[in-house]
């Protein structure tokens, strides 16, 4: 059996989405459930918006019932998500500045390619 504690971040299977919350398959032992609650610091209108069905995410152990085998999960405050999906883009707060910081660069290189084949 696993040994989960407060504050850990383990690897969790969404296994239901209801109105209140996430549920979410942990291990051959547990289950968890991620309350709507502690999904996001922002008011949550469709939790489909945050998850799908079967996906595999990071979650915070915020409580552990040793007797039922249970989780009290959150997924407020990280980065829950275990990998970008083709198509799917991780948004950053510095919007264009780091490829502005690099176009100087990229436009010399090319500059530098051109001129070697002439």
């Amino acid at each position: 059996m696993a040994d989960y504690k407060e504050g850990d971040i383990i690897k969790a299977q969404v296994s239901g989405i209801t109105k209140y919350g996430i549920f979410v398959h942990v291990d051959s032992s547990y289950n968890g459930l991620i309350h709507i609650s502690e999904i996001s610091h922002d008011f949550v209108g469709d939790i489909n918006k945050y998850v799908k069905m079967g996906e595999v995410i990071y979650c915070q152990v915020l409580e552990v019932n040793e007797i039922k085998l249970q989780l009290k999960l959150s997924i407020k405050n990280i980065n829950y998500k275990t990998e970008v999906l083709p198509g799917q883009i991780m948004e950053s707060r510095l919007g264009f500045l780091p490829l502005q910081k690099q176009l100087d660069n990229w436009i010399n290189i090319k500059l530098k390619e051109y001129n070697y084949k002439e």
